[in-house]
């Protein structure tokens, strides 16, 4: 009668609150764990090529530090995760609770189609969302409260890594097939995290907060990644920044935005794909697909904005700065809303996480909790000019500019005849749709 860990977004041993209970029940009756991972359709469909392929090399490693023992089976849970315990007698799934909205209903439904408890224990969170509420006992609306009353509460140390597991020996789908996303991914897995973030924890997290806004260097951890899969777990995190011999609140306040991220979407589901407050009329927008597809395709002819999208094509990742930048020129310059830059970050982001990426496109957007004023319109040229003030990152994703020194790679329209032949004049101006998004605040407003 081997206890079942039913694996999610915790693709690690280490620090794994649900597969210590697991083993401890498994121990205690004398029998084994089986190792399961549910490739769900319906989520294997959402996902972008380069999130499949990433997951497909993550469960390879995780099938590697079970001792060739995951079992991989196919089909919706609700179905798959009964089968399974009847297969092998289970007297128990254990799980981690589940927090985004599909998760939620699926566990539900899964709990309900079992003849034996699912388990949860423990959350991809520090802090799991909806624990923490304001002193009137309503959700948190600003970062800045919710932050001080995470800080308070404080988190629990990391879980115990089980040593010498008994995993059992059961028939496995194998894991599945993703064809190449033609991105450049990092090393997939609970050991490749891990290595990641020793090297950035005893290297470039010192000067975290002074160089964190600056896409040509790589002063960024990139733990987006494996803290969207589970293989690390932000507790872990946390409990080496505490032993740390330098200032790290602002990375710590990071993982606290992703926590805030969390909460609001816990309580507002809907927010995964409507807007938390309309900012402007609905005449605002504008539907048609050809700034769209330049804007996907970097091709605007704004230098800052075309370097973040290519890097999103080539890597399945852009640094954050960049991103800020890039939705807010699809949002306030090209006037699309901002569902669908969300959608194509999805499709392309390896760490694409739906509170993470649906309320960071809110936030710029202006039209989530705790938002940027919708009056705040990034400027992609002076943003550019600060942020990469050599232009080492334009040059790096647009190749069309390398012949371009300096500066001057973010305004390549004022070279006049020397300008490159094959990269697009800009598709708008800056200044007279920064004055159009503006009116139609106010408009709203009136």
């Amino acid at each position: 009668m081997p206890t079942i860990h039913w694996f999610r977004r915790d693709l690690r041993l280490a620090d794994n609150p649900a597969l210590v209970a697991a083993v401890e029940q498994a121990r205690a009756a004398g029998d084994t764990v089986v190792p399961l991972f549910v490739v769900d359709p319906t989520l294997w469909a959402s996902c972008g090529a380069p999130r499949r392929e990433y997951l497909a090399r993550s469960l390879r490693a995780l099938d590697e530090a079970t001792d060739g023992r995951l079992v991989v089976r196919h089909g919706p849970a609700a179905e798959v995760v009964p089968a399974v315990a009847r297969e092998v007698a289970a007297p128990a799934v254990h799980v981690t609770a589940a927090t985004e909205p599909y998760g939620r209903r699926r566990d539900d439904a899964v709990e309900r189609a079992l003849e034996v408890p699912l388990v949860r224990t423990g959350s991809p969170y520090a802090v799991a969302p909806g624990r923490l509420t304001t002193q009137a006992g309503t959700p948190f609306q600003v970062f800045t409260p919710f932050r001080g009353a995470w800080l308070d509460h404080g988190w629990a140390s990391p879980a115990p890594h089980p040593l010498d597991v008994p995993w059992a020996d059961v028939r496995c789908d194998g894991i599945p097939d993703a064809a190449s996303a033609d991105v450049r991914l990092p090393p997939a897995g609970e050991d490749a995290a891990h290595t990641r973030w020793t090297s950035y924890l005893h290297g470039d997290l010192a000067e975290y907060a002074s160089l964190r806004d600056r896409p040509d260097l790589d002063a960024t951890s990139m733990l987006s990644i494996p803290l969207k899969w589970g293989e690390l777990h932000p507790r872990t995190l946390l409990a080496d920044l505490a032993a740390a011999p330098f200032d790290v609140a602002t990375f710590r306040s990071e993982l606290a935005w992703r926590e805030f991220h969390a909460d609001v979407l816990w309580h507002h589901p809907g927010a995964a794909h409507r807007s938390l407050r309309s900012v402007v009329p609905d005449d605002s927008w504008d539907d048609g697909d050809a700034s769209f597809a330049a804007w996907a395709a970097g091709r605007t002819g704004y230098p800052f904005v075309d370097a973040g999208m290519r890097q999103l094509r080539a890597l399945g990742w852009m640094h954050n700065r960049v991103r800020m930048v890039v939705a807010s020129f699809l949002v306030k310059d090209l006037h699309v809303r901002w569902q669908r830059g969300a959608a194509h970050f999805m499709e392309w982001l390896v760490d694409g996480d739906v509170p993470q990426n649906q309320l960071n496109w809110q936030w710029v957007a202006g039209t989530g909790r705790d938002a940027a004023p919708y009056f705040r319109v990034f400027n992609p040229v002076t943003q550019g000019e600060k942020f990469d003030p050599d232009g080492a990152y334009v040059r790096e994703w647009v190749p069309e500019l390398r012949g371009i020194p300096g500066r001057a790679v973010h305004q390549p329209w004022k070279l006049g005849l020397e300008a490159p032949e094959d990269y697009p004049d800009p598709i708008v101006d800056h200044a007279a749709e920064r004055k159009v998004a503006l009116d139609d605040f106010h408009r709203a407003r009136g």
